[in-house]
């Protein structure tokens, strides 16, 4: 064999198991060649004295296999951290206003577009409206979408720029919030959100969308990100903003940086995944199944629970599904039938209950997926604590982001009591009963930051407060092999790939990641600041601490 890099680290994780021993790994274009002691690689090659003239040394970096975002939503994640919109969650209604007007001086014209906002962290924690937005913004247009990403919080000019009145009707599986009188209140919910934000983002161009990618592949390449599924944000057929468009005009002028498998939305006509899988062969950048919506937020009782929630606003309120099971249930059979994955959004108990229910039937009229592919659940964020173990037999994908767990404080247990609470994100009791975890962060609802994806995992706690101290429902805590692997392996498999994704082993694409210390022994404070010295991806360096990437 000929080997183009030979990589040596004292502490190399393969995924293979739970530790990190010194090894020497051969790379070969864009695959892993050999992995093994030095001496044992380099009597595999055609040439050793070439080969060993190509051995770069790592000393005690830490090698593992780049972590792959298991759940993210491309399009908006570049536009937030882009100079043509802003992210922040405010501290109040009115200091979001304030922030506003800040980044309305870099912006002096057209929309102004903001992500972040959460009023359950505010002081006071109460819903904003369109007044406080036209006091500020009179004549300019506004939108600033909810930090959980199901909410849009408008103003008035934006209302009328959009054409929505106070006679105007929500879509099925949408809302506008209204006042005692019956006037737009300016926010906007689900469904009836996710159907404007392509007609307010339209007004930018293709070239300002493109670098918004390059500057986010950046960032991903810097926190050691070689792959990503770029999962539908929106229900409706045309709104998922899986825009292949994009990541093809990147591939075609080599500035893809990190490699993407794409989730466009799931319908009764799945000619899209047909024309997508037809048309992206690239290793790089592929269609990998399915994406559709059960539910939405507990923090909103949008999420589809069995009993009613513990602060219900009405009686009896446990949520809805946002489809129809029935067509659910008809969507993922046809898709299961022609060998299709799919990816089911599903946070409260019954939604993952009835989620689980049609895999089952799916999985026993036509089998399992072929090759790699696997179907994926996406949040599980509470479980009715049978399902736990039904999740594992079927062989779903549990696709969760450990951020999540701190993003509301108290919000458990003051939605749905402290006894179910417990079942919340249980990482620990989902292994334990063989069920696969892939990670991600659901981005832009958090940072893409894998310091705070591991973190959360092991210790349970925010990253910027260690709180609580002992980890939320600590029980749950897992291992630090095990939240790699779930951000490697795991989400290999979520995307369909992990016959070739996820671990250091010969003929895996060679995607890695050498790190400053070791992520196995580290402590958990030292672990939110780890420093990525290089990222490669199909064997090419595309990030180095030294700013020396090829």
């Amino acid at each position: 064999m000929t080997f183009d890099r030979i990589l040596l680290s004292n502490a190399t994780f393969t995924g293979l198991d739970d530790d990190a021993a010194a090894a020497a790994v051969a790379l070969s274009g864009d695959r892993i060649a050999a992995v093994g002691p030095l001496d044992q690689v380099l009597a595999q090659a055609d040439d050793p004295d070439e080969a060993a003239r190509r051995i770069e040394d790592l000393g005690d970096a830490f090698l593992c296999p780049g972590f792959h975002d298991s759940h993210m939503h491309v399009f908006h994640s570049a536009l937030y951290s882009s100079p043509l919109a802003c992210t922040f969650m405010g501290r109040s209604e009115q200091d979001c206003v304030e922030r506003l007007r800040a980044f309305a001086e870099t912006r002096p014209s057209g929309w102004l577009l903001a992500q972040g906002w959460r009023e359950y962290r505010w002081d006071p924690p109460r819903l904003p409206d369109k007044r406080s937005l036209d006091a500020a913004f009179p004549h300019r247009p506004v939108a600033l979408y909810s930090g959980d990403a199901h909410s849009l919080w408008l103003n008035s000019c934006a209302l009328e720029e959009l054409g929505l009145t106070d006679g105007s009707l929500p879509p099925a599986g949408g809302a506008y919030d209204r006042d005692g009188q019956g006037r737009l209140t300016g926010i906007v919910r689900e469904a009836a959100a996710m159907e404007l934000m392509p007609r307010i983002t339209a007004s930018f161009t293709d070239e300002e969308l493109d670098a918004a990618y390059d500057g986010f592949f950046r960032t991903l390449a810097s926190s050691g990100i070689t792959g990503l599924c770029d999962l539908s944000l929106m229900a409706g057929p045309g709104l998922d903003f899986v825009r292949d468009d994009i990541y093809e005009r990147l591939l075609r002028n080599g500035r893809m940086t990190v490699r993407a498998t794409l989730f466009p939305t799931l319908t009764d006509d799945q000619g899209r995944y047909d024309e997508l899988e037809g048309r992206l062969r690239d290793p790089m950048l592929s269609v990998g199944g399915f994406k559709q919506f059960f539910d939405g937020v507990s923090s909103q009782h949008t999420a589809w629970i069995h009993d009613p929630y513990s602060n219900a606003t009405v009686p009896g309120e446990h949520g809805r599904p946002t489809i129809d099971p029935a067509v659910m249930r008809r969507y993922v059979l046809e898709a299961a039938r022609r060998g299709r994955a799919v990816r089911i959004h599903a946070i409260g108990d019954e939604a993952i209950h009835q989620a689980l229910d049609i895999f089952q039937e799916a999985r026993g009229r036509f089998g399992p997926l072929p090759g790699a592919k696997r179907h994926c659940i996406e949040h599980l964020e509470n479980f009715q604590p049978a399902d736990m173990r039904r999740l594992a037999k079927l062989d779903v994908v549990a696709a969760v982001q450990p951020p999540h767990i701190t993003l509301d404080p108290g919000g458990p247990e003051r939605d749905l009591g402290v006894a179910r609470a417990r079942y919340m994100w249980p990482f620990a009791t989902l292994l334990g009963l063989g069920a696969t975890l892939a990670f991600g962060t659901d981005s832009p609802v958090v940072d893409p930051s894998p310091a705070a994806v591991l973190y959360c995992a092991v210790a349970r706690q925010d990253p910027s407060t260690g709180e609580p101290v002992g980890g939320w429902q600590p029980q749950e805590r897992i291992g630090r092999a095990q939240a790699l692997s779930a951000y490697t392996r795991g989400s290999a498999l979520a995307a369909g790939r992990g016959d070739e994704l996820g671990l250091i082993a010969p003929g895996m694409l060679a995607d890695l990641v050498a790190i400053d210390r070791s992520l196995l022994s580290c402590t958990d404070d030292e672990l939110l600041d780890f420093q990525v010295l290089e990222t490669i991806v199909g064997g090419k360096t595309v990030y180095r601490r030294d700013g020396d990437a090829s």
